[in-house]
């Protein structure tokens, strides 16, 4: 439970320490319980930005929500979008999301990106790569779409994390509709594995079964939007919101159910009636952390420095 405590310290406290080390205009000092913090402006003036890579020579690449990637060189926004993404469609909660580096970034120069698309009325979360070159996107790649697509515009998760061995992992949300995460045939509410050029592992746990989509990993969340591999173990960490409280803190465990909407610790919005079946079931995976109320958790890092 110290371990725990410290953890959720370091979730509130990276943030502002990556900002600091990544820049420093008039940092003003935030004294907390346990630490001093400085909390410094990098650039204003995007809109809804969602996802952060950092690129070799210090440039950060800014995802905005409406379907723009933006670049900061030298600590000062760019006025124009990078080109050369697909087409995006921005609606509700989805839109241009997620953005990584591969891991042997600096040899093979792909970026990931995971973004909102379909037609129609359909959409959902999809996950592609290309190379910045001449500051646009080239040479992309489409890797996976979820399916089935639906209409809402809600809950598309989407962190997307490498491992140690190259995987690939891509959190989905339920997209607002629940027991969706518990349909093994329903890329949603799930965390997606595949090798890093978007071909399936012949590993995964649902392979090969019939009415099963080979790509999920562990099912049962509601809308992963944090995710972070721990330095020390590889274990995958990730957090996820519920509804009203019941906020999780979940190590992934290979072809686990993670319960939702069966068992939760949130609560209904507005009549704070219960959810599902209670707070635990048997086959289902209990959070190592959850809170209440809610926290609203967005993004993760785990940190191994010796500053805190």
């Amino acid at each position: 439970m110290r371990n725990l405590t410290v953890l959720t310290r370091i979730l509130s406290c990276t943030a502002a320490f990556l900002l600091l080390t990544a820049a420093a205009r008039s940092p003003e000092v935030i004294k907390t319980q346990e630490h001093d913090l400085r909390i410094a402006e990098i650039a204003t003036g995007l809109e809804h930005p969602w996802g952060l890579a950092f690129l070799p020579d210090g440039n950060i690449l800014v995802t905005e929500r409406p379907g723009r990637l933006r670049i900061i060189k030298q600590g000062q926004l760019q006025p124009d979008a990078i080109p050369g993404l697909p087409t995006i469609t921005a609606k509700g909660q989805g839109g241009l999301l997620d953005v990584t580096l591969h891991p042997d970034y600096s040899n093979n120069g792909w970026i990931y990106f995971s973004y909102v698309a379909g037609t129609g009325n359909k959409f959902g979360t999809e996950v592609g790569r290309g190379r910045l070159a001449d500051n646009r996107i080239i040479d992309w790649q489409t890797l996976f779409r979820l399916q089935p697509k639906s209409s809402t515009g809600r809950h598309f998760g989407s962190r997307l994390l490498f491992d140690r061995d190259n995987y690939l992992y891509i959190s989905l949300g339920d997209r607002g509709e629940r027991f969706r995460a518990q349909d093994l045939n329903d890329h949603a509410g799930s965390l997606i594995r595949l090798h890093d050029d978007g071909s399936l592992p012949a590993d995964n746990p649902f392979v090969n079964q019939q009415g099963q989509q080979a790509e999920i990993y562990s099912y049962g969340h509601r809308n992963i939007q944090g995710a972070a591999l721990n330095p020390s173990t590889g274990k995958i960490w990730v957090h996820e919101p519920g509804p009203q409280g019941g906020d999780e803190l979940n190590i992934i465990d290979v072809g686990k159910n993670y319960g939702w909407p069966v068992i939760t610790y949130g609560k209904e919005y507005g009549s704070g009636d219960d959810i599902g079946e209670g707070t635990h079931k048997a086959g289902m995976q209990q959070p190592i952390y959850y809170w209440v109320p809610s926290i609203a958790p967005s993004g993760m890092a785990l940190y191994n420095g010796d500053q805190f």
